[in-house]
C-alpha cells in the first residue's frame, strides 16, 4: 500500500477502513468469505455492459453522503434509486459502500441486486484481498484506486479479481497513475475528475488523460458530470462511459434526470 501524505483526507478514510475491516474479519473469517465468493453464481458482466455502443452508457451511482458535502439527499433510498436507474436506462449501477465517511454499507449491493438485473460496481477503498472476496459474493465489479496501491499490489488485485470472476474499474487521477494502471494490465480505466487531496473537481482531467488511454481500454469519466453538453464533450475525447452520482442523487427525480442525460 502506498504511503499517503498526512494531510490527505484519503489517509483518514483508509485508516478508518482498516479498523472497520479488522472488526469485520473477526466476525467473518476470510476462509468463510472466500468460500461464499467462489460458490456465488456468475454476476452480469460489467465490462460487457460498457461495450454497448448503441447508446450513451451511464454508470448511475448510489451514494448517501460524501466527506465534502455530507448527506446528499434527505429522501435517500437504495431500493428506489436502483429501480429508477434501471427503468431510466442506466448501463450499470455503482454503489459506495464505505461506512464512516460516505455512510454506505456492503449490504446495499444485495439490495440493488434484488431490484435490478444490471451489473453492480462496488466502490470502496480496497487494499486487502479479503475485500475482493467479499465483493465477489454479490457484485459484478470492484473499484481499484491506483493512489492507494503499489504497482505490484495493483497487479495482484487485478489478477485476483479476474480469478474470482470480477471486472475491475481501475481509477486514476493523473498521468503517473495512468501509466501504472496500463502497465498493470487494466482493461477498464476510470479517470476521476475529483482531486483526492482537496476533493475539488475539474473535468479537464478527463479531457487531458483521455487522449492517453489506448482504444483497447474502456475509458470511464468519473465525477463532476451534470449535463448532456459535458457528456458530449467527453465523448469527443474518447470517453466510453460516465459514472454519475451526486448530480442524480441530489435531483428531486433522479430517473427523470438520467433519461435527460441519455
Amino acid at each position: 500500500m502506498k504511503i499517503l501524505e498526512s494531510t490527505h483526507i484519503l489517509m483518514r478514510i483508509v485508516e478508518a477502513k482498516r479498523q472497520q475491516l479488522e472488526r469485520t474479519k473477526i466476525r467473518v473469517p476470510e476462509a468463510v468469505v472466500k468460500h461464499f465468493a467462489l460458490k456465488a453464481t456468475a454476476p452480469p458482466s460489467f465490462k460487457e455492459a460498457l461495450q454497448n455502443s448503441n447508446r450513451v452508457r451511464v454508470i448511475a451511482e448510489v451514494k448517501k453522503a460524501s466527506p465534502s458535502k455530507g448527506v446528499l439527499s434527505k429522501d435517500f433510498s437504495v431500493a428506489q434509486l436502483a429501480t429508477a436507474y434501471t427503468e431510466a436506462g442506466a448501463s450499470a449501477i455503482s454503489v459506495v459502500t464505505e461506512e464512516d465517511f460516505f455512510q454506505g454499507s456492503l449490504a446495499w449491493v444485495g439490495e440493488i441486486r434484488e431490484k435490478s438485473t444490471l451489473p453492480v460496481l462496488r466502490k470502496d477503498f480496497v487494499f486487502e484481498p479479503y475485500q475482493v472476496y467479499e465483493t465477489r459474493a454479490k457484485a459484478s465489479a470492484i473499484l481499484l484506486i491506483v493512489a492507494l496501491l503499489q504497482p505490484d499490489e495493483l497487479r495482484l488485485f487485478l489478477s485476483l479479481a479476474k480469478d474470482v470472476g470480477l471486472d475491475a474499474l481501475v481509477e486514476v487521477h493523473d498521468e503517473t497513475e495512468l501509466r501504472e494502471a496500463l502497465d498493470a494490465g487494466a482493461e477498464i480505466i476510470g479517470v476521476n475528475n475529483r482531486n483526492l487531496k482537496t476533493f475539488e473537481v475539474d473535468l479537464q482531467t478527463s479531457h487531458r488523460l483521455g487522449a492517453l488511454i489506448p482504444e483497447n481500454c474502456i475509458f470511464v469519466a468519473e465525477s463532476g458530470i451534470h449535463n448532456r453538453a459535458e457528456i458530449d464533450a467527453l465523448l469527443g475525447v474518447g470517453a466510453d462511459a460516465f459514472l454519475i452520482g451526486e448530480a442524480l442523487i441530489k435531483n428531486a427525480d433522479p430517473g427523470f434526470m438520467l433519461r435527460g442525460l441519455l
